[in-house]
């Protein structure tokens, strides 16, 4: 008699749940901070992961001006962008970026971590991220995350 074949269990689409949890970055180092919300965007930190769906949940990080860098990076590190025009590159520090949009960096950081197709777009869709430390997502029930 043969044996019985157990099949690897896939979720679906209906199977996800998602949660809403909230992040205070007041003094929180950028890429650390950003290293440990994308799990949670992304779903990795559940049991049924698939790097097929997006399984993650819904994250909100306040006070995102009040971020923190070490060593020089305030001044030194310089994020680049191009028009798509010949000479049309523009450069920025980080310190005139917290400036002009102090969600921005850790955006691009979280960006930059996740997958670089649909995928990726659609997670970064449920990252939600505010200067200050009010918001509009009350009504979820945010859950702390304390990292």
């Amino acid at each position: 008699m043969r044996a019985k074949i157990q099949k690897t269990y896939t979720p679906s689409a209906k199977d996800i749940q998602r949660k809403w949890y909230i992040v205070d970055a007041q003094g929180k180092t950028l890429g650390r901070l950003a290293s440990k919300i994308v799990p949670y965007l992304t779903g990795k930190n559940k049991p049924t992961y698939a790097p097929n769906l997006d399984m993650g949940d819904f994250v909100i990080v306040i006070n995102a001006k009040h971020i923190h860098v070490t060593g020089k990076r305030m001044n030194d590190k310089i994020y680049y962008r191009h028009t798509g025009y010949p000479g049309g590159i523009y450069q920025q520090t980080l310190r005139e970026m917290l400036n002009r949009s102090p969600e921005r960096p850790l955006r691009l950081a979280v960006k930059r971590m996740l997958p670089k197709k649909a995928l990726g777009h659609q997670i970064l869709g449920k990252l939600k991220i505010y200067a200050g430390k009010d918001h509009p997502h009350a009504a979820q029930k945010p859950e702390e995350l304390v990292l």
